[in-house]
């Protein structure tokens, strides 16, 4: 009774064994990815500013040009409209 109701045993453990050794591997890349933001925030560098440079290099140009229009136009909308009115206490 080596196959159970035709289920390939040997094929379901392969593909368990492999995803395995991806998750293993994946934990290794972070914390490796872990070690060069460390390094990067000992030599001075900020972080969160890097993290955003790599968030940037993955968009396209289209979409950063879109990005920095919708940003602007925002930020222009707001500035127009003057401060914000303080809310009176109840």
């Amino acid at each position: 009774m080596s196959d159970v109701v035709g289920i390939p045993g040997n094929r379901i453990r392969s593909f368990v064994e492999r995803i395995e050794q991806i998750e293993s591997e994946i934990k290794d890349l972070m914390e490796a990815k872990k070690e060069v933001f460390s390094e990067a925030k000992g030599e001075g560098f900020d972080v969160k500013i890097l993290k955003e440079i790599i968030k940037l290099r993955k968009q396209d140009q289209d979409e950063r040009d879109e990005h920095d229009s919708l940003l602007d136009v925002y930020m222009r909308a707001m500035d127009e409209a003057g401060p914000a009115p303080v809310a009176e206490a109840a």
